[in-house]
């Protein structure tokens, strides 16, 4: 790997105009902006709603991510803001409901992060915003109390007082954060979300290449709604035919070279569409969409589950470590993000550039395993040594919050036209997952350890199940 890549700027695909590396350390560049605003708004608005992903994903599609992001951040800012405000348990009820509201920013950050940068980085890109982004949630167990600390040592606040008041801060975060990315960042690399298939037909003619983009991509609801130039079915293995000018007029500065038939099949099989509900209905309730999403119930349903209880887990099997210590190293679950996720997405485009976008699917697929036995023997042992627990929570880590990373390195891949879609139905599967795990969890009361090998059996059998499946449909223009 070229470290320089981290800063320098970065080849982009002709057609599409996404990074073929991430220059995460120059938020100069426009694609290190996007990256770290991408990651820092999830950052600041970890907790999550199934609702709001689902409602997220298709918004995306329509509207553009940029703007569904801030609108997710801004929205849900407001009742930040207002929790300390709250007096009541009904009061309280409805503050997180309307809090959900930034959880459902998590499906606007993949879905920026995929617009701008291509597949044989996209895994990186898309777990490095999505773990550092989750990691916002192992930090507020520090933050929080140390925001609190302060005003009651260094402003002399009341502990009554001082808890409502440290609320306004991650408020002023996240506004500033949605404002600045609104300012800073555009919508994709080639300009406003609504000229999105202009500019690509105006780069294929600027490389050379004539041809109309398609308004629905082939499979993509109604064939007949199909237009341009010999788009064929579904499940035919047919290549659109191209017509070459041989006139070349772009600029080539940083650009990566690709064939003029791998320029159209970008432009055609790539470039989102504006969904109807029949065609989100087609792209929901394929077989490809089922795998994602169905993994990412195992593996962010876990995490989610696991954050909840894992403090009082570890209060119960060690108790002398006190509700403060324990919370602390519960809180290192969700910090194991930073480092644990993004693996997955590093080792998911490793393979797809040695095996294609099967390696990926598999991937996800022995991660998914590996960790259902790690669950499987953190149940059975319920160790009540530090340091074997400690170890197997580790090990599960890698692999549960590895899978989350190498799942939304596959996304991309499945229905790239319909990306919003995607991503927003999987995230909300993985917010189900975690309402259904936390409700076993609810129903064993303290016999945490049974839970975990249940979890365990449920996330291999669910995987197996899905392992056969295809990881794109045949015949897909795309994603390859």
């Amino acid at each position: 790997m070229d470290i320089t890549t981290l800063w320098r700027a970065p080849e982009v695909n002709p057609v599409n105009r996404k990074a073929r590396s991430i220059p995460g350390l120059n938020p100069i560049n426009m694609y290190g902006r996007v990256f770290t605003f991408a990651w820092f708004g999830f950052f600041l608005a970890f907790w999550s709603c199934l609702l709001v992903r689902l409602v997220a994903g298709p918004a995306c599609d329509m509207f553009g991510p940029r703007y569904t992001f801030a609108a997710c951040l801004l929205a849900g800012s407001l009742p930040t803001a207002l929790a300390g405000a709250v007096t009541n348990a009904k009061g309280l009820l409805a503050l997180r409901f309307f809090i959900g509201i930034l959880g459902g920013s998590f499906v606007p950050c993949q879905v920026w992060s995929t617009g701008f940068f291509d597949k044989n980085i996209v895994g990186t890109a898309n777990s490095f915003t999505g773990g550092f982004g989750n990691a916002g949630g192992g930090v507020t167990y520090f933050l929080m109390p140390a925001i609190f600390d302060s005003l009651v040592s260094r402003q002399h606040l009341s502990a009554h007082v001082a808890w409502r008041v440290a609320f306004i801060v991650p408020f002023i975060c996240i506004v500033s954060v949605a404002i600045a990315l609104l300012i800073c960042c555009p919508d994709t690399p080639t300009g406003k979300w609504s000229e999105r298939h202009l500019r690509a037909e105006q780069n294929l003619a600027e490389h050379g290449v004539t041809g109309d983009v398609v308004n629905l991509p082939a499979g993509f609801g109604d064939k007949s709604n199909s237009v341009g130039t010999g788009s064929p079915s579904a499940g035919s293995n047919e290549k659109i035919d191209f017509t070459a000018t041989g006139k070349v007029t772009g600029n080539h500065d940083h650009e990566a070279q690709l064939g003029q038939q791998q320029m159209l099949d970008t432009a055609r099989g790539e470039v989102v569409q504006k969904p109807t509900f029949k065609e989100a209905m087609h792209v929901i309730f394929s077989p490809q969409t089922f795998v994602t999403a169905g993994a990412y119930f195992c593996s962010f349903g876990t995490e989610l589950s696991v954050n909840s209880i894992l403090g009082a887990y570890y209060l119960k099997n060690f108790p002398t470590l006190g509700q403060t210590g324990t919370g602390r190293w519960a809180a290192m679950f969700g910090l194991l993000n930073i480092v644990f996720r993004p693996a997955g997405g590093i080792f998911s485009d490793f393979l797809y550039r040695r095996t294609g976008v099967w390696g990926k699917k598999s991937l996800i697929h022995v991660y998914a395993v590996i960790t259902g036995a790690f669950l499987i023997a953190i149940g059975l042992t319920n160790s009540k040594n530090t340091s074997t627990m400690f170890g197997l929570i580790a090990g599960m880590a890698f692999f549960l919050e590895g899978g989350n990373g190498a799942n939304y390195s596959l996304v991309p891949h499945v229905h790239p036209y319909a990306n919003g879609i995607v991503s927003g139905f999987t995230g909300a599967m993985g917010n189900l997952g975690g309402i259904i795990f936390a409700i076993i969890f609810r129903y064993n009361g303290t016999n945490y350890g049974k839970v975990f090998w249940i979890i365990g059996i449920i996330t291999i059998a669910i995987n197996l199940s899905l392992s056969w499946i295809r990881p794109i449909p045949k015949g897909q223009i795309g994603g390859h």
